[in-house]
């Protein structure tokens, strides 16, 4: 059986000089980390919010952002829009072979469906 493929994201925690705070948050954004310190986590936001909503509200975050509804989605993606609705309440999974087909569709990777 395969075993869990995502990565977590890392998180670093450093001790040194007050002055050497900022080259420190300079040279590590400049390799691809992002200063998350005064983010609040979804889960404190929204009493309702689960991990397993996140692909749903992906979709509709992206099909919002196209300005496609999902009607439109659905004849672009010939998924029907009963099942576009269901996966954005997250009453049906997305899958990987769908996650492709709405990826191409709404034009943003198809990783954030799964």
């Amino acid at each position: 059986m395969l075993g869990h493929t995502k990565k977590p994201p890392i998180e670093l925690r450093f001790i040194g000089p007050p002055e050497n705070r900022e080259k420190a948050i300079n040279a590590l954004q400049a390799l691809g980390f992002a200063d998350v310190s005064g983010l609040i986590p979804a889960g404190e936001l929204f009493e309702d919010f689960k991990e397993d909503s996140l692909p749903g509200l992906a979709l509709l975050g992206a099909r919002t952002k196209e300005g496609v509804t999902q009607k439109q989605l659905s004849e672009l993606t010939g998924i029907s829009q009963a099942h576009i609705s269901e996966m954005e309440n997250h009453k049906r999974t997305i899958g990987k072979k769908r996650a492709r087909i709405l990826g191409k569709a709404l034009k943003i990777s198809y990783k954030v469906f799964l």
